[in-house]
């Protein structure tokens, strides 16, 4: 029966999704797919890229949490919003002065063609991975508790969602993801609300019961500042807070593509700052949310399950709360699936076109016939993606997801920096190599200091990888005046 019920939510909502992809789908082109004619309403982006950020991995992961680090996240959180003031004032005024499509654009203005064809790979790596990744836990969820029921395999359910997913994206791309994404942040939030209303009814507890039975519970701890070994170490967090937010929003093609459709830098501004304020009271309504799950758990003589990802959807899909919670639960997920995993597909095509096929120099007919192509391929790159997590078992995806993130956006972040904050310019046939080199070393230093010393690196992984790719373009790099000057020498030899 659950299974039914789900399914038909899962219909219903697709529906809707399909009404606002049709409504916004008037004049479908190139400049529409890639910058939605740059007329989006601010607060409307804002309001979205919530959803797009969050992810099903969010809904999921976050809550679960609790059981093995406390409230500590939130000091990941409060690193977030500093990162995005660093967005706001040193990254959007760049993309906003060039006019930028592609955000990576900048590197090949900057640095040469081989560090923008280095950037832009690296980019298409990390967010295939990243947002096959998230799309994968939702897949899981939707076969353990749905398709396993009617002996559906899993190869079909993944190829569904994700043509579900590019038959509302593939007419008017970033145009129509603004609007859905809003839809779904939407969803999203009072999905949240209405689950946290739910398990505090079970629990019995009002307003202030629910604010005392989160804020005194042993799991409410958020600060950790004695133990530097800790991966939860305050400064550790904070710090990989600010740089996770830097390359996974302000380095992604993904999440800047929706800034920028704004009119201008001062909307695109307040995007950032309403944007970036919303996550911490959003996390916080996460955390608590596990915490309370642990108590429902204990209420109702239920075993807490070994992964923390299972919590929230062995409360949901079980019925220990009602059909209500499930209906939320379900939609909440869907939500978080298709606002991120939609956003991703369209700045992945976005990339592609512009970075590698440079489309924008071909005929009007030919770069939309391009696209259209490439935005196949990629979901068919997506599905297989899926397929391939399906052989890993992760007991916490969210922390595989910001460990990966620490490997491949690291070279990203180096070659932003080295553009941004000097005036040397990388040999280009040596940048490729230094940006593969950077997280191997930082891999293999990992694995020697945990094998050797008691510390453990986390998130900072990211930081140090970053390091790395910028001291390696400093080594293979010269002074602007030096090229100008050997260029101008070339020139004359040559005639």
């Amino acid at each position: 029966m659950n299974g039914l019920y789900i399914l038909l939510i899962l219909a219903a909502y697709f529906a809707l999704l399909l009404l606002v992809a049709r409504l916004t789908s008037t004049r479908p082109d190139n400049d529409a797919f890639f910058r939605g004619n740059r007329r989006s309403p601010w607060p409307l982006v804002a309001f979205g890229m919530i959803g797009a950020s969050l992810s099903g991995v969010t809904f999921v992961s976050v809550p679960g949490m609790v059981k093995s680090i406390d409230m500590t996240y939130l000091q990941t959180c409060m690193g977030f919003f500093a990162g995005y003031l660093v967005i706001a004032h040193v990254l959007l005024p760049l993309y906003y002065r060039l006019r930028l499509t592609s955000i990576y654009t900048y590197l090949g203005n900057r640095l040469g063609r081989q560090a923008y064809r280095t950037g832009a790979s690296f980019f298409l790596l990390s967010k295939l991975l990243g947002a096959s990744l998230r799309l994968y836990l939702v897949c899981l969820i939707l076969q353990e508790f749905i398709f396993d029921a009617y002996g559906i395999p899993f190869a079909v359910t993944a190829t569904t969602i994700v043509g579900l997913i590019w038959l509302y994206t593939h007419r008017c791309g970033i145009r129509t993801i603004v609007w859905t994404d809003t839809l779904q942040t939407f969803f999203l939030l009072l999905t949240l609300v209405l689950i946290v209303v739910a398990v505090a009814s079970t629990l019995r507890l009002d307003a202030r019961g629910l604010w005392d039975a989160v804020t005194t519970d042993t799991h409410s701890r958020v600060f950790v500042f004695d133990d530097w070994i800790s991966k939860q170490n305050f400064f550790k967090q904070f710090f990989s807070g600010v740089f996770i937010t830097i390359v996974m929003t302000g380095l992604d093609q993904d999440m800047m593509q929706k800034n920028l459709t704004c009119r201008n830098l001062k909307e695109a501004r307040k995007n950032m700052y309403c944007y970036g304020f919303s996550f911490l009271p959003v996390n916080f309504l996460f955390l608590s949310l596990g915490i309370l799950l642990l108590l429902a758990a204990n209420r109702l003589g239920l075993p807490v399950p070994e992964r923390g990802d299972d919590l929230l959807p062995m409360f949901a899909a079980g019925g220990y709360l009602g059909y209500g919670v499930l209906t939320c639960f379900t939609i909440g997920i869907l939500a978080a699936a298709f606002s991120s995993a939609d956003s991703a597909l369209t700045a992945l095509t976005t990339s592609v076109c512009i970075d590698l096929l440079d489309v924008e120099k071909k005929t009007k007919e030919e770069a939309e016939r391009r696209r259209r192509q490439v935005h196949v391929l990629l979901s068919v790159l997506f599905v297989g993606c899926i397929l391939g997590f399906k052989f890993i078992d992760s007991p916490s995806v969210i922390d595989t997801l910001y460990t990966m993130t620490s490997y491949t956006y690291g070279p990203l972040l180096g070659l932003f920096a080295f553009g941004l904050f000097t005036r040397r310019t990388p040999r280009g046939p040596y940048v490729p190599v230094v940006a593969v080199a950077s997280p191997v070393i930082c891999y293999i230093t990992a694995r020697v200091v945990s094998l050797h010393t008691d510390y453990s690196f986390g998130y900072e992984l990211l930081m140090l990888n970053g390091l790395l790719t910028f001291a390696g373009l400093a080594l293979i790099s010269i002074h602007a005046k030096k090229q100008t000057a050997l260029w101008t020498s070339r020139t004359q030899n040559s005639k």
